[in-house]
C-alpha cells in the first residue's frame, strides 16, 4: 500500500468542504492522473483505474473539493476472505493533505452496506513508508483492533530485487459498531 507523504502547512484551498463518493467510470482517467502526479506512488495503468472506478466502485472512493478530485482510495473485498477489505492504494492531493482524508476515505467505504461483513482490513506497506504506517496505526486504534505485520511480497522472492519488501498489514478483527461512520451510499 502506498500513501503520499503529508505536507506541513494546510493550504487555504484545503479548508474547503470535502465530499466523498463512489467513483464512476468517467473518473478513471482523473484518478490515473492524480496517482501519476503523486511521486511517491506506483502507477497503475489507466485501464486498471477504469476497472477500479467501474467494476470495483462499491469498494473504492473519490474525495472532491468543489468538484475537483483530491483523494482516491482503491480496495476490494478479498475473494477468498469475504470478511476482509484489502486497501490497494490511497492517494491524497497536496492541497487536501493534513485533514485526515485518507482515514476518512477508508471509513466511508467500510460504512457502506457492501462492507457490512468486513471484520478485518489488510494492505501491504514497505517498511520505510511512515505515512502509511501512521495511517493504519490510527485506523487500528480507532477500531480498537490489533495491527499485525509480516513480510508478504519479498524483495528477492517476488520483486526480483527491484522493489522493497511489502509487509502484509492486518487490522482486526473488529466489530462494525466501532466504525466512526455508519451506513453510507
Amino acid at each position: 500500500m502506498e500513501l503520499a507523504t503529508a505536507s506541513d502547512p494546510t493550504p487555504p484551498a484545503a479548508l474547503a468542504a470535502i465530499t466523498i463518493r463512489r467513483p464512476e467510470r468517467e473518473d478513471g482517467a482523473t484518478v490515473w492522473q492524480l496517482v501519476a502526479d503523486t511521486a511517491s506512488l506506483d502507477d497503475n495503468s489507466m485501464y486498471c483505474n477504469l476497472l477500479q472506478c467501474s467494476h470495483f466502485a462499491s469498494t473504492c472512493a473519490i474525495a472532491e473539493i468543489d468538484g475537483e478530485v483530491v483523494g482516491w482510495l482503491s480496495g476490494y473485498i478479498a475473494p477468498e476472505h469475504p470478511d476482509t477489505y484489502f486497501v490497494w492504494q490511497v492517494c491524497v492531493a497536496e492541497k487536501a493533505r493534513g485533514r485526515g482524508l485518507a482515514k476518512r476515505l477508508i471509513n466511508a467505504v467500510l460504512a457502506r452496506n457492501v462492507c457490512s461483513g468486513i471484520r478485518r482490513i489488510q494492505s501491504t506497506i514497505t517498511s520505510d513508508n511512515r505515512p502509511s504506517w501512521a495511517l493504519f496505526g490510527s485506523v487500528a486504534e480507532t477500531l480498537d483492533a490489533d495491527l499485525v505485520r509480516q513480510p508478504y511480497f519479498r524483495r528477492d522472492d517476488h520483486f526480483a530485487g527491484k522493489h522493497d519488501t511489502e509487509f502484509l498489514v492486518t487490522i482486526g478483527p473488529f466489530e462494525r459498531e466501532t466504525l466512526p461512520v455508519r451506513e453510507v451510499a
